[in-house]
C-alpha cells in the first residue's frame, strides 16, 4: 500500500521552471532551427553578406532587449539575471563597424543597411511589453542569452569555416568574460528554478518564451524572403 502512496506523493512535486521551459518552447526552437534561411545559413550554402545580414537584425534586437532590461536591474525577481557579462550590444556595433565600416550607424540610418520588417516588429514588441511585464523580459532574456551562450561558438566555428570570415567580425558569438559557459548556464537556471515566481507568471514566463522563438522566425523567414528579392 506504501508503493502508491510515495508514487503519488512524487508525481505531485511540480516541475523546475527551467525544465518546463526546455519542455514548453522544443516545438517552437525546432521550427526557428528549421526555416530555410538558417539552415541554409548553418548548411554552408548562402555566403558571408547573409551572416552579415542577421548580425544586422541582431543588433536592432538586442538594442531593443538591453534598453528595456536596463530599466529593472534592481527589480527583486529579474535583476539577479541581467548580467553585463551577457551584453551583445557593444559587440554587435564592433561587428557592425567591422563589416560596414566607421559609418555604419549613417547606413543604419538612411536604409543601407537593410532593417526587415519582422525584425522591427520584433524590436517594437520588445520596447512595448518591456516595459510592462517582468515576465515577458524574462522569457527573452533566458531564449537570446541562453541560446547565444549554447549555441555562439559552434556558430562562429561554422561560418568561419564555411564564410572565411574572421573572428574580429564575429564578436557577437564571444563571450570573453564568460569563459566556462556550462557552469554559467546551469547557475542560470539554478537562479530560474529558485527565483519566487507564482504559477501565474511561470505560465506566462513559458508561453512569453515560446513566443519569442516565433518572433525569432519571423526574421528569418523575412530574409529568406529578402535574399530571394534582391537574387
Amino acid at each position: 500500500m506504501s508503493a502508491p502512496a510515495v508514487e503519488s506523493v512524487v508525481s505531485e512535486i511540480p516541475a523546475a521552471l527551467s525544465q518546463e521551459l526546455k519542455s514548453h518552447t522544443a516545438a517552437a526552437h525546432m521550427a526557428a532551427e528549421d526555416s530555410t534561411f538558417v539552415a541554409e545559413l548553418m548548411g554552408g550554402s548562402l555566403d558571408a553578406p547573409a551572416l552579415v545580414s542577421l548580425l544586422d537584425q541582431s543588433l536592432i534586437i538586442y538594442r531593443a532587449l538591453e534598453t528595456a532590461l536596463a530599466a529593472h536591474t534592481d527589480h527583486p525577481q529579474l535583476g539577479g539575471f541581467i548580467d553585463p557579462k551577457l551584453a551583445r550590444v557593444a559587440a554587435l556595433e564592433a561587428d557592425m563597424a567591422y563589416h560596414h565600416g566607421e559609418d555604419w550607424e549613417a547606413q543604419l540610418a538612411d536604409g543601407r543597411i537593410v532593417i526587415v520588417p519582422a525584425t522591427l516588429a520584433y524590436a517594437d514588441v520588445l520596447s512595448t511589453m518591456g516595459r510592462e511585464s517582468i515576465e515577458f523580459l524574462l522569457a527573452h532574456h533566458y531564449v537570446r542569452y541562453l541560446g547565444d551562450l549554447s549555441g555562439g561558438l559552434i556558430i562562429q566555428r561554422m561560418v568561419q569555416r564555411h564564410y572565411g570570415i574572421a573572428s574580429e567580425g564575429l564578436n557577437f558569438y564571444a563571450f570573453d568574460e564568460i569563459t566556462k559557459p556550462k557552469p554559467y548556464k546551469d547557475a542560470y537556471r539554478e537562479l530560474l528554478d529558485s527565483t519566487d515566481f507564482s504559477r501565474v507568471q511561470k505560465d506566462n514566463i513559458l508561453n512569453f518564451a515560446a513566443e519569442s522563438f516565433e518572433l525569432n522566425r519571423a526574421v528569418f523567414v523575412d530574409l529568406d524572403a529578402a535574399r530571394k528579392a534582391a537574387a
